[in-house]
């Protein structure tokens, strides 16, 4: 039986971070966590800490553009697990992992003033050692997302107190114009439905690093 994951806090994750970051190759870490969580938060306060030896590239940055979402049928339910291109988010881990000598890789990025996509946005340079992406479904073990799990060396779960969390998330939506009403119902449910997908691979991550 699997052992469950070791809980630090934020102070012994970077201090974790830093061990990959100091590896003779480039590592590739995950953070997952429901939405709201704080992951951004995490890899950002990450790459400040490690400076220009680390980068983040979000898994936001494979949302599937809003046209295609419309076309799909999708565009209520985006952010859903299949509202995401994870074959090129597949393609460019394993790309990162190659560290080609010379070679600068270019990453989207995802822009929430826009609701859009943006590729060519993050530039991953050669002396980049450690990688740092975060999203809500890089532990999903069935379908396509399987696929990603093994392109990470290490992979963490952030958990942090439930209504925190909620009324985060739909400051975040009101940030980005929906109306309080609207974030609040958004956050309730398709979001809450995307939280239980994403609380149910808490199980195969290395690490839970509480933010409470």
């Amino acid at each position: 039986m699997a052992q469950p994951p070791v809980a630090v806090d934020y102070e012994a994750a970077v201090g974790r971070a830093g061990v990959l970051a100091r590896s003779n190759r480039r590592s590739i870490l995950g953070i997952v966590g429901k939405p709201g969580s704080g992951k951004s938060t995490l890899a950002g306060g990450l790459i400040k800490a490690l400076g220009r030896g680390a980068v983040s590239v979000p898994m936001d940055g494979f949302h599937l553009a809003q046209a295609e979402l419309a076309r799909l049928g999708r565009q209520r339910r985006k952010g859903a697990v299949d509202t995401f291109d994870v074959a090129g988010y597949i393609a460019l881990l394993q790309r990162l992992r190659q560290r080609e000598h010379g070679v600068v890789v270019y990453a989207p990025s995802f822009s929430r003033e826009i609701e859009e996509p943006i590729a060519g946005a993050i530039a991953i340079l050669p002396e980049v050692s450690l990688v740092v992406t975060e999203g809500n479904y890089l532990l999903v073990g069935e379908g396509p997302w399987a696929g990603v799990r093994p392109l990470l060396d290490e992979a963490w779960y952030i958990e942090v107190d439930e209504k925190v969390r909620v009324e985060r998330l739909v400051a975040r939506h009101v940030e980005f114009g929906k109306t309080p009403d609207e974030a609040r119902r958004w956050s309730l449910s398709s979001d809450r439905d995307n939280a239980e997908l994403v609380a149910n691979t808490r199980v195969r991550a290395d690490l839970v690093v509480r933010l409470d």
